[in-house]
Parts: C-alpha cells; structure tokens; sequence
C-alpha cells in the first residue's frame, strides 16, 4: 500500500467541482437553503482523526507503549478514506461557491448560500489535512525523518 498522493486528492477534489457546479447551475432554482453550519461535521471528523494521529505517533515514537499492527492498518485506511471523502466534499463545496460567488449580490439565497459554502470548503480542506497526518503519523519512526528504509543485509541475486 502506498501513502495518498496529492495529485489524486486534486483530480478527485476537481471532478466533483466541475459536477457540483453543473447541477448547482441546473437546479440551483429548486434547491432549498443550504444550512450554514451543514461543513461542521467534516470539521468534528477531522479533529477526532487530529487527536488520532497524536496519540498513535506518541505510541509508536515511545518502545515500551506497543501499537497492535491492525490498529495501526485501521488508522492509515480511516486516514486514506477521509481524505478521498474531504477531497470529494471540498470540490462539492467549491462547486457551490463557484457558482454563488458572482450572483450573491443579485440573488438573495446565493448570500447565504456563499456563507455556507466557505464554511464547508474550510471544514474539508481541515478534514484533508488531519486525514493525511493521521496517515502521516502511522508512518515507522525511520519513515517519518525521512531516512531511506533500511535495506536486508543478505545478498541478493
């Protein structure tokens, strides 16, 4: 398994974007008000997933404190599916702000709408962010000073 790269969680993030702003554009008349605060949650997941990260790397920097190897491959895979998941939400949100952003002086929902857009498109980028240093963290000592894996003493062939 290899860590997240950025220019996956880019292309994901923009290929929601450019959908949510084409249905925004389509339906944007239909749609109810977005809630204000409807990001947070991506937020309160992004700090759980925070706290994670600092208390498995004190686990895994400290010898005497073990780190279970399925507890460890649990956390990169919650890391690994939150930051798709901030990546999709943070395109959805930009999408919407792209669309709202040029018509809120006009448009009386798209004022509120503009709100509730950079509230979620904050919330995701922190969501994405504590993703990939909760994965971070699950990195061996040796990964994480970025010294080069240590290599088998037997001669290969």
């Amino acid at each position: 398994m290899h860590f997240t790269r950025a220019r996956d969680l880019v292309l994901t993030g923009l290929v929601a974007a450019a959908l949510t702003y084409l249905l925004v554009r389509v339906l944007y008349g239909q749609m109810p008000p977005l809630p204000t605060f409807a990001g947070v949650t991506l937020l309160v997941l992004g700090a759980i997933e925070a706290w994670l990260g600092v208390w498995l790397r004190s686990r895994i920097r400290n010898p005497q404190r073990e780190v279970q190897p399925l507890t460890a491959a649990r956390a990169v895979a919650l890391a690994k599916a939150s930051s798709v998941l901030g990546a999709i939400m943070f395109g959805a949100w930009l999408g919407v702000l792209g669309y709202v952003l040029p018509r809120r002086a006009e448009i009386t929902a798209a004022a509120g709408d503009f709100r509730s857009a950079v509230v979620g498109v904050t919330c995701a980028a922190l969501l994405i962010a504590a993703a990939l240093w909760l994965e971070w963290c699950c990195r061996a000592p040796r990964d994480q000073d970025n010294q080069p894996p240590e290599r088998s003493s037997g001669a290969s062939g």
